[in-house]
This record gives C-alpha cells, sequence and structure tokens, in this order.
C-alpha cells in the first residue's frame, strides 16, 4: 500500500504529526523524561537537544530532540519527523521487550 504524498507542508500538518509522534511516546517515566517532556512543552527546545545529545541511548529523549526542529517547517521537516517517528517506536519496543523480559521471567520462576 502506497501513501499518497502531499508536497506542501503547513504548521496545522506539522503539529498533527508531533501530536502523533507525542501519543505513542506517551507519559514520562522518570526524572528526565519528564524533564526533556516540560521543555518541549515550554517550547525550550534547546534544552531537550542537549538532554538528548547528552543521553545518546535514550529513545525518548532523542525523540522529543527531533521535533522542535519539526515545527520551523523547513526543507527538512519531513526528515526530522520520520527520525522521531523511528526513536519513538525504539524507545516502545525497548519497553515492550523489557515487559515481556519481565513477564517471561515471572511465568519460568
Amino acid at each position: 500500500m502506497q501513501a499518497t504524498v502531499s508536497i506542501e507542508l503547513t504548521q496545522e500538518k506539522v503539529e498533527k504529526a508531533v501530536s502523533a509522534i507525542l501519543e505513542v511516546l506517551g507519559k514520562p517515566e522518570n526524572d528526565l523524561h519528564h524533564k526533556a517532556l516540560t521543555a518541549f512543552q515550554s517550547g525550550d527546545h534547546q534544552t531537550v537537544k542537549r538532554l538528548a545529545s547528552t543521553n545518546l541511548n535514550d529513545h525518548y529523549c532523542k525523540a522529543l530532540g527531533y521535533l522542535g526542529g519539526a515545527l520551523k517547517l523547513t526543507p527538512n521537516t519531513d526528515t526530522i519527523l520520520a527520525e522521531s517517528a523511528r526513536s519513538t517506536a525504539e524507545f516502545v519496543k525497548e519497553k515492550a521487550l523489557q515487559h515481556l523480559g519481565a513477564k517471561i521471567a515471572d511465568a519460568l520462576n
């Protein structure tokens, strides 16, 4: 199934995509994620980028770090949204693996 491509980006379209990413990313589960989400929501994208750059293994911060750039509507907006979505998917995957590992450990003990 191939999606149709609309060339025109608008603030409304990008904000809808950002909202979808934030919905999948979910609520923060630790202090770092709370700090990153609070900074993102207040428009302090530089702080979010700093948190992402100093917590390189954290996909939650990485996903949020990209999103501030997407809101600027540049020629790179599509790429920025894609990278944020990939980081979000990695975050969700890691959570699922941790959850399943714990459930399997409980079942086998």
